[in-house]
Parts: C-alpha cells; structure tokens; sequence
C-alpha cells in the first residue's frame, strides 16, 4: 500500500466542464481508491468551471502554502466571441446585448494599450464575490441586481495572436484577482462592439505551467504504479512555491529552538524580507521573518 506522507504540489490540466472544487474531490477520490491515507487537499486559486488548464492542487502541507498560489501571476489564452454579450461573460450565459460591429486587426491594436498595466476591472456579475454577505452569484441566479464596484488589478502582458471572422485569441499575464471574462467583455466595448469569452485557457500559476500539468487519469494510473515507480512521481515538492524567497539553512540547535516556539538569532546578517524559506536536512521546514 502508498504510503500516506503525500505533502506537496499535484499540478492538475483541469478539463473544461470541472469546477474547482470538483477537481479536489476527484483527486481526493483518486488517491483514496490508491490506497493512500486521509490527505488534506486543497486548491491553489479558482478556476471557472468553463476554463482548462493548470489548477494546482495543494496536498498535506503544502495546504499551508496555498494562498501564495492566490497571491501569484497567472497566464492565460483566451478567445473572445464578438457580437453578444452574455450575462456570465461567457458561453453559458443568456445573451443580454447584441452588436453587427467585428472589429478589424487595426482597431483592435488601437485599444489593446487601454488594457496593460493597471487598470480598474469591474468584475462579473456572474462571480463568487460577496455582496452584503452572499454570492455575487447566487443573487445574480435570482435575478437580482448585481453592482460590482471597479477594482484594481494589473494585466502585466496582452498579446493578440490572431483574428477571425467573429472571434479573436489572445495571450495575457495578469495579476490576483483579474477576470479575464471581465477582460474581453471590456475589450469587446472599447472597440464598439459587444463580446464574451467562448475558449479560456490557463497555461501558468506562478511557478507551475502546462509542462508539467496531468490529467486526471494520468494520476490515477500513476498513484496505481506508485509502488513499481518507488515514489509518488506526479508529486511536485512543496519548496517550488518559494523559490522566489530566500532560504535559511538550520542547524539542529536552531530547529530545535524554534520547534519550542522560541526565536533564533542569526551568527550572520540576513536581509530583511516578508518571508524566509526554513530548510533543515535540505527540506523545508517553515517560514520566519527577520526582524
């Protein structure tokens, strides 16, 4: 039987279809058919039931590390259908606008400035934001009035890849908290038109990108072979996630010292930053601060 230690980071292709929350349960079934232990599992940032690609699921201890994920860029590729708009922002939803305009190459590289760097984004109607304490989208499925005020977020890259008759891809890297299905409904209006996202494609978060993101049945004829295998190899360590901080190696005084809860006081000068990696025996063992 696998043994039951599973801490660390399962870099799943969602398929489109899956909400989020879903994909944790299938992965927590996957894994308990394997014969592996109760793990804690959890997801590292939303993705809409409608878009594909890497969701990161966060197993045993890097559950502890997960909101770094939602603090992280992520990349997408997305297409935008011009000439309705829907009240979800994309092709599940009840048209609610239409328009004749299809926007040529021109106009769309005449507006594409408006949406880099920051901006205000009014987010969907059609999202799990909180109004007066309940879902944006539970009063939205109601058919009560939704008001979303702007928020800021930054579109750090927006790269037009290529132009059809009534559609329109694009590449963008964007940071927490930004709709892309707020993006093409925007990108849609300024060029005089109307629009929703038909095809939305995550391809990064963070550290984590397509090439090493699994499907589902990937896993679970992984986690069947984990014996013959001699590991868990669909299992990405949990130190990837700070790999933009720096580390702090412990001898094992120190990790003593701070296992009772107790600080410890550097021989030599570290930086100060938000956070320090804590390794000892080449593993993580925590997060500190330097004061």
């Amino acid at each position: 039987m696998p043994a039951c230690g599973a801490n660390g980071w399962l870099i799943l292709d969602k398929p489109a279809g899956l909400g989020s929350t879903q994909a944790v349960g299938a992965v927590k079934r996957v894994l308990r058919e394997a014969g592996f232990g109760k793990v804690k599992v959890g997801h590292g940032g939303t993705l809409d039931p409608l878009a594909e690609g890497v969701l990161p699921i966060a197993l045993g201890e890097a559950t502890k590390l997960a909101g770094r994920m939602l603090e992280a860029s992520k990349a997408y590729a997305f297409t935008v259908k011009f000439g309705e708009e829907t009240d979800t922002l994309d092709g599940e939803g009840q048209v609610i606008a239409r328009s004749d305009v299809r926007p040529s190459l021109a106009a769309l590289e005449a507006v594409l400035g408006r949406f880099t760097g920051p901006i205000a984004q009014v987010p969907p109607a059609f999202s799990a934001l909180k109004v007066d304490g309940k879902r944006a989208y539970d009063l939205a499925r109601a058919g009560e009035e939704v008001v979303l005020e702007p928020r800021p977020v930054t579109v750090h890259a927006l790269e037009f890849l290529g132009l059809e008759e009534r559609v329109v891809h694009f590449r963008a890297i964007v940071s927490k908290g930004t709709y892309i299905r707020s993006l093409g409904r925007d990108i849609a209006l300024a060029v005089g038109s109307e629009g929703y996202i038909s095809r939305l494609h995550r391809s990064a978060v963070g550290p984590f990108t397509d090439a090493e993101a699994i499907s589902l049945d990937f896993l679970a004829e992984s986690v069947h072979n984990a014996p013959q295998l001699g590991g868990n190899p669909w299992l990405t360590p949990l130190e990837r996630v700070l790999d933009d901080i720096p580390a702090l190696t412990l001898d094992g005084g120190q990790w003593n010292t701070l296992r009772h809860g107790q600080r410890v006081t550097l021989a030599t000068h570290h930086p100060d930053t938000e956070q320090l990696a804590l390794l000892f025996e080449g593993k993580l063992v925590g997060l500190a601060r330097v004061e």
